[in-house]
């Protein structure tokens, strides 16, 4: 084994040789010796053998909880292994037993004729400096128990390392590291302490809390917590803030929004407890999320060696690599695989990939000892480079990857130089990916590959499996988002809204920031229309920054595209900002570089464009945005592709029914009268309500315009029917009735004129009721009318001692019969009188069965006495909404005439 010296003798077989000193502190402590766990490997006579050795026990030690004894026992056995695979030359066999109280690590070799010394014998060992025989001093130096055993075939050596005693109150503790290797921290390290009440609101409120969200505890306590968390949530996946605060114990990261308005990151520990009273609340511990370590301490529990347990039943693989109990989330198992294999090989860093579904892209899940919030969800193709240096599916080494720069994606610019890597598959089919790296030259070899192997085989099925059943999670979530999404859209007409729909469904569920981008037609520009960001503070930002770049291209190819403009454009401002501020005040920041800083980390992220196609047109784009260095994860990025497809149909029927109703409304006001004519003596009023959404005209109209010899001529009429096509038959009577009275013609000529007219309109035809007439002021202030009532409700006359009569008699309707004899009737109003003329949308006003009728308008005209025209027609309709509960649905018209009585002096 190559552990003698040169002139000494050998021990009897099985010498034990004690530590000095250790003795008595052995005798005076009651030890279990029974041994509960067994690991062994062989180790081929190469160099590279040294190093796996080490590793094998470094992981066996770390595996078993020992972390205490691992660095000497990792000392010990590389020179012993060094001993036997260099020196010696033959193969070494290391084994690691595991007692209650420490380990037992024994190296043999095979090459028996070596001689081993005794260290009573009194030689010497030789010299610290030489390259051999340095082995057996160090277990004298470091091992509690040490010595040797001979056989004709085999030397062992052994020393056993026994756990530190520690103190009463102790639960865990870790080896002494170099200062280098520990967590960052601010000066003065704050912990938030929080604790919430069943109801979910802040009950209490510490001084660091304060410290770090900036908010006093009289501001904050009986607030719901749930109004300052900024909980990463994505719909239908992981826990929201409501069930983590009801779990018994939580751990993870999310954010607060402190009092300026910025995320604070933090890293929380949740306890549920109970009062005496038996009330239950919520106690949270809160550090920066950098500082996690102040409150995140790696559990290592007791693991038996691989396949086989102390009471001698097998154990699951997957169990002995992960640990016990294994995570019941993906991220969870993610993480704990990354940091179980980076110790596993000795590395600086870890990460694992997922595969997308067509497996041509990895997407990054999980990191340790890398930039994971730079990191996480960013994808890299399977393939990038030539044989099995550049494919996940094979196993890869890299000694120093500065030979071959691009050759692992994920790992440019992190200082890393060797990495190996493993796929993970299940049934043959990639699922993924695990990395280990390292920060120097030539770290690993094809044994470090097969070690990670065997670790990726044993977590593959258990990845995919959880994999699968988040997927699942999303897709059910991504089901409910898109129905809700659908029904929201569909909801609504209006353009503008319809914008804001698609910007405040995108953000904050899928994305930081949005925008969204319109094109009115083929030869137009597209248009910066909406801009929302989750923190309303930086909108006007983004959207100033939006503006001074150009808008990306209207590309019609489905899916998400990378748009590098945003994240280009902010890095740029803010490099000038931060010169000009330099330039102006050396000492100073101005508060326009701290808001010029704050929107370039806003878009320093990923930003994507989605298109937005309608009926085979682009009719604009939807572009989400992360803040910096962040990635979106392609399941989000597949939602929001099913999103800008209804969003791009819901946002252009919009625009059709906007168009539609313009060109609606633009027809429906041309069949209105233009502004109507002062009667001189006489006061004239018009209400107006037509039936239907969006309608300004319907079946029911009014006119009052100026004819020959200083008349006047008034209609009001009633079309069968509403909407559009009884428009259309007020439009040609309105016209026919101004031309043919401006012609002379009396008004019985002109309502029989007017009647030829509808019956030549064939089936378009409707049949019309009217009411026409001819006012002319008089000079000793009565006014003279001549009216036809054809087919219409009469008008009546209220006359200044309350009475209440019909001004006319009935006539035949228009448009039903060829040979009409109508005739015209004279009515005089006598100063106070009021002649009130309106459609059958007021008398037929109903509610049940009862109907207001004639009766019920006389008797409301009969309280309008000293009104005058548009106080009465403003009691009439008030009147006639009053009678029923729904709205009406028939067009309403009403017209009053008043002569006003002479001023009296």
């Amino acid at each position: 084994m190559g552990l003698t010296l040169p002139g000494e003798q050998p021990p009897a077989s099985g010498a034990e040789h004690p530590d000095h000193g250790s003795l008595d502190a052995a005798d005076n402590r009651t030890r279990s010796s029974v041994i509960t766990a067994r690991a062994a490997h062989t180790f081929e006579p190469v160099g590279r053998s040294v190093a796996a050795a080490r590793a094998f026990v470094r992981d066996t030690l770390q595996g078993w909880g020992f972390g205490d004894v691992v660095d000497d026992a990792v000392v010990l056995t590389s020179e012993l292994v060094t001993n036997a695979v260099v020196h010696a030359g033959t193969a070494a066999e290391v084994v690691c037993l595991r007692s209650g109280d420490g380990v037992r690590i024994e190296v043999s070799d095979r090459y028996p004729e070596r001689e081993i010394p005794l260290q009573s014998s009194g030689v010497s060992m030789g010299s610290p400096d030489r390259e051999g025989g340095r082995g057996l001093q160090l277990c004298a130096a470091l091992a509690t128990r040490w010595g040797v055993e001979y056989s004709p075939a085999h030397k062992h050596v052994w020393f056993r390392l026994d756990l530190p005693e520690r103190q009463v109150g102790t639960r865990t503790a870790g080896p002494s590291v170099s200062t280098e290797l520990l967590p960052l921290a601010d000066e003065r390290v704050r912990v938030a302490v929080i604790q919430i009440d069943s109801e979910g609101a802040v009950s209490a409120w510490n001084d660091d809390a304060q410290e770090l969200f900036g908010y006093p505890a009289k501001q904050i306590i009986g607030k719901p917590l749930t109004d300052y968390a900024a909980w990463p949530h994505t719909p239908g996946t992981s826990t929201g803030i409501v069930e983590a605060l009801r779990l018994s114990r939580w751990e993870g990261s999310y954010g607060i929004r402190a009092a300026d308005g910025r995320v604070v990151p933090v890293y929380a520990s949740h306890l549920r407890v109970r009062d005496p009273q038996g009330e239950p609340s919520t106690v949270c511990l809160l550090v920066r999320d950098d500082e996690r370590a102040v409150l995140a301490t790696p559990q290592r529990g007791a693991a038996p060696e691989s396949g086989h347990r102390s009471d001698g039943q097998s154990t699951d693989p997957f169990e002995t690599f992960i640990g016990s109990p294994a995570p019941d989330d993906l991220d969870g198992l993610l993480q704990r695989t990354v940091e179980r294999s980076r110790d596993m090989l000795d590395g600086d860093a870890a990460f694992l990939l997922l595969a997308t579904d067509d497996e041509t892209e990895l997407e990054v899940r999980a990191t340790t000892g890398l930039p994971s919030a730079r990191q996480r969800f960013a994808r890299v193709p399977v393939d990038t480079g030539s044989g099995r240096y550049g494919t996940a599916r094979m196993p890869a080494v890299h000694e120093d990857l500065t030979a071959v720069p691009g050759a692992v994606p994920l790992l440019n610019g992190t200082g890393m130089r060797s990495v190996v890597t493993v796929p993970l598959k299940v049934e043959g089919r990639l699922t993924g990916s695990l990395g280990v790296a390292a920060e120097g030259a030539g770290r690993y070899s094809n044994e470090e590959a097969l070690r990670l192997q065997f670790a990726a085989d044993r977590i593959a099925l258990a990845v995919e499996s959880a994999r699968l059943g988040e997927l699942e999670r999303l897709r059910r979530g991504s089901l409910s988002f898109l129905v809700e999404a659908s029904d929201l859209l569909a909801g609504t007409l209006d353009r503008d809204q319809t914008l804001a729909l698609m910007a405040q469904m995108t953000v904050p569920t899928l994305a930081t920031w949005c925008a969204v981008y319109t094109i009115a037609d083929t030869a137009s520009e597209p248009y910066l229309s909406y801009v929302l960001h989750e923190d309303e503070e930086r909108i006007d930002g983004l959207k100033a920054l939006l503006g001074r770049i150009d808008p990306p291209e209207p590309v019609p190819t489905p899916g998400a595209r990378i748009w590098p403009a945003p994240a280009r454009a902010a890095h740029e401002a803010a490099l000038e900002a931060s010169v000009r501020s330099l330039d102006d005040e050396p000492h100073h920041l101005g508060s326009g570089l701290g808001s010029t800083l704050t929107t370039a980390g806003s878009v320093g992220g990923e930003t994507v464009v989605l298109p937005l196609v309608a009926r085979n047109r682009v009719i604009g784009m939807l572009v989400l945005g992360k803040p910096s260095e962040d990635h979106f994860r392609q399941e989000n990025l597949e939602l929001a592709e099913d999103l800008s497809r209804r969003a791009a149909l819901a946002l252009d029927n919009s625009r059709l029914y906007s168009e539609r109703m313009a060109i609606s409304q633009s027809l429906q006001r041309s069949l209105l009268p233009p502004d109507m004519p002062e009667v001189p003596g006489v006061e004239v009023e018009v209400i107006y309500r037509a039936a239907g959404e969006g309608n300004e005209v319907g079946g029911d109209f009014y006119d009052l315009f100026t004819i020959p010899d200083g008349a006047y001529g008034f209609a009001i009429g009633d079309v069968c029917g509403t909407g559009p096509e009884a428009a259309a038959v007020t439009g040609l009577a309105r016209h026919a009735l101004r031309l043919l009275a401006r012609e002379g013609y009396s008004g019985p000529a002109v309502l029989e004129r007017l009647n030829n007219a509808i019956l030549d309109e064939g089936e378009r035809s409707r049949f019309l009721t009217l009411l026409y007439g001819e006012l002319r002021p008089q000079e000793d202030g009565s006014a003279l009318l001549k009216v036809v009532c054809a087919g219409h409700p009469l008008p009546l006359r209220l006359r200044q001692d309350g009475s209440v009569e019909a001004a006319a008699e009935p006539q035949p309707l228009l448009g039903v019969m060829d040979d009409l004899e109508l005739y015209e009737q004279t009515v005089r109003l006598e100063p106070g009188d009021v002649l009130l003329c309106v459609t059958d949308g007021i008398t037929e006003r109903r509610e049940g069965s009862r109907m207001l009728g004639d009766d019920g308008l006389a008797e409301v005209l009969k309280g309008c006495t000293g009104l005058t025209a548009g106080a009465v027609a403003a009691r009439v309709m008030r009147a006639v909404e009053r009678f029923a509960a729904d709205s009406p649905s028939d067009d309403m018209a009403i017209l009053t005439m008043r002569v006003p009585e002479p001023h009296r002096n």
